[in-house]
């Protein structure tokens, strides 16, 4: 925080009138549910996005960004908010804006904001939902608009989705701006009702570990995913009166598989419908403090992912295959869109040294290149700080 407010008194020449701070999110299982009407069970992290920002007396918008210097200042106007490629990582505030303004709260008042994040670039761990939900919770606090975090939530979404052209669910932005201390969140994506679960992992520790293999999302096969659970989903409404593939379970799936006649299409199928049932079991064995449990989920899920969804590969396999063979981990698996990213593992207090150091080891040996490790806490979600 102390170093947001130097900072954007060097860049800006005065001082700031505010510092917020919105998280990452990890999310500990349910994957590719999120945009299928299934639950999803993330928490917030303690890692995230700091801003620092003053109103001005015009229309200018002023940003800089400590990760990406090389862009220097990028300055824009509000009554001409849009896309452009060489505005980069801008863009993300930028349709924040834009959703504001759809939304029929027009931002008029420029400002300038300085932004400095400690979550890895590209890892799949929400940099660009993280920034969005900052810059929501900037333009209602220094507005004074009285916006509630949900809509802020889904107005992030929105900017994301038709303004970036990611057709994203909802998770990530819901983590990020309704996270709460100590506590992940069992989310049905469908209807938005969702419950804290406190997560006491007692002699055990969340390990986040990133491929150092670059994602970007809009460039993947994310949306062609999506367009394929629709397309299996338009099948099955032709005899089922379903509006989302998380409204079936496994048996009633079985029962009606036939109704889809690709085999790519059925694995897609599957992995959403079994992905959303172990989501909801897995929260269930938190709640009982059965980590076994919740740790043989994961491993169950990161296989759906691997076989029937096909978004893991190389390098998100090598890091699960290998702390699987590492004792006193208690679960592994991908975690995020998948194609790069990150891993997320539980492990116990006494293992994480000989973890980080093993699986750091033998995944460059496979790989070519290093992984970095994180041992994450779950923090509070988007908030001013001061």
């Amino acid at each position: 925080m102390d170093q947001s407010i130097s900072r954007f008194k060097e860049i800006f020449g005065y001082d700031p009138e505010g510092v917020y701070f919105s998280p990452g999110r990890v999310n500990l299982i349910g994957e590719h549910t999120d945009y299928n009407g299934g639950h999803v069970f993330p928490c917030a992290l303690t890692i995230g996005t700091y801003g620092a920002v003053a109103l001005r007396g015009d229309s200018t918008v002023r940003m800089y960004s400590e990760n990406f210097p090389e862009d220097g200042i990028i300055e824009f106007q509000l009554k001409d908010i849009a896309f452009i490629e060489s505005h980069g990582w801008a863009n993300y505030p930028k349709g924040v804006i834009y959703s504001f303004n759809k939304s029929g709260i027009e931002i008029t008042q420029g400002f300038d904001m300085f932004v400095r994040g400690d979550i890895p670039n590209g890892a799949g761990l929400s940099s660009s939902a993280s920034i969005e939900v900052l810059t929501a919770v900037v333009l209602n606090d220094i507005n004074k608009l009285g916006v509630q975090m949900i809509e802020m939530v889904k107005m992030s979404q929105k900017a994301e989705n038709e303004f970036i052209g990611v057709n994203c669910g909802i998770m990530d932005q819901f983590a990020v701006g309704m996270g709460r201390e100590g506590h992940a969140m069992l989310l049905d994506t469908e209807t938005l009702e969702f419950s804290y679960e406190k997560v006491d992992l007692k002699d055990s520790a969340i390990i986040i570990a990133n491929t150092n293999k670059r994602r970007g999302l809009s460039d993947s096969k994310y949306n062609q995913r999506r367009a394929e659970c629709e397309e299996a989903l338009a099948y099955l409404q032709k005899k089922l009166s379903i509006k989302s593939l998380g409204e079936l379970t496994g048996e009633e799936l079985d029962r009606n598989i036939d109704l889809i006649p690709d085999g790519v299409l059925r694995r897609r199928a599957r992995h959403a419908v079994l992905e959303n049932e172990r989501t909801v079991i897995a929260a269930d064995a938190l709640e009982r403090n059965d980590m076994e449990e919740f740790g043989k989920l994961m491993y169950e899920s990161h296989a759906s992912l691997r076989d029937d969804y096909e978004v893991t590969g190389f390098e998100l396999d090598t890091l699960v295959e290998l702390a699987s063979k590492v004792a006193g981990v208690i679960g592994s698996r991908m975690t995020g869109a998948g194609f790069g990213g990150c891993t997320v593992s539980i492990v116990k207090n006494e293992s994480i040294e000989n973890f980080i150091e093993k699986v750091s080891k033998e995944y460059q040996e496979a790989v070519g290149y290093k992984a970095d490790f994180y041992v994450v806490s779950i923090g509070e979600g988007a908030r001013r700080l001061c």
